[in-house]
């Protein structure tokens, strides 16, 4: 018998599959539950309605990366003595991730996060969280004010990710481009 904890991960997993796949449009009730090899009155009882579901399977998403970066973090807190190691760092931690559907699945529901209010308050925790991992690296590097970059260093490595997973590139203008900002805080 599966715990109802598994089930709802069962359930998220599946919803992060079919938003990469398909889109939020793609997200019904009848396919989550045969995606996800649960019933349909699961999918029901675990989350109320597609907002629910939404905004669950987004934060799953963000906590899961703000977890698996912060452990990167503390790894390598004193293993990298230079801006051009930590950014080379997160490169290859960038071009690890394989390009899957639930990779793709935050930047859709971003973007549906814009036409749905409900959805914009867990789009914000996301972003926060982010912010927050970012701010803890550049403090660790010594950028003076981190707070106030955190939120470029967010938006550039989101947007050259995007950009990376629509174009099929590598992630090279990831690093150059996190290599000038750092720099630029630094000295500014």
């Amino acid at each position: 018998m599966t715990r109802p904890a598994e089930t709802r991960q069962r359930i998220i997993s599946a919803v992060l599959r079919i938003i990469g796949d398909d889109g939020v449009a793609g997200v019904t009730n009848r396919r989550i539950a045969q995606e996800a090899g649960v019933s349909l009155g699961s999918v029901t009882y675990h989350f109320a309605t597609q907002q629910d579901l939404l905004k669950a399977s987004l934060l799953h998403f963000v906590t899961e990366e703000t977890r698996h970066f912060g452990e990167l973090a503390k790894q390598n807190r004193g293993g990298c003595a230079d801006f051009r190691q930590v950014v080379e760092l997160v490169g290859q931690v960038a071009d690890a991730m394989p390009v899957d559907s639930e990779r793709i699945a935050p930047y859709e529901l971003y973007l549906h996060a814009g036409r749905d209010p409900e959805l914009r308050s867990a789009a914000a925790e996301c972003f926060a969280a982010y912010d927050e991992l970012a701010a803890t690296v550049l403090t660790a590097l010594g950028v003076p004010n981190p707070e106030k970059v955190a939120g470029a260093v967010v938006g550039l490595v989101m947007g050259l990710k995007l950009r990376a997973l629509a174009t099929g590139s590598g992630t090279d203008d990831l690093v150059d481009g996190l290599l000038m900002v750092a720099r630029g805080a630094v000295e500014g």
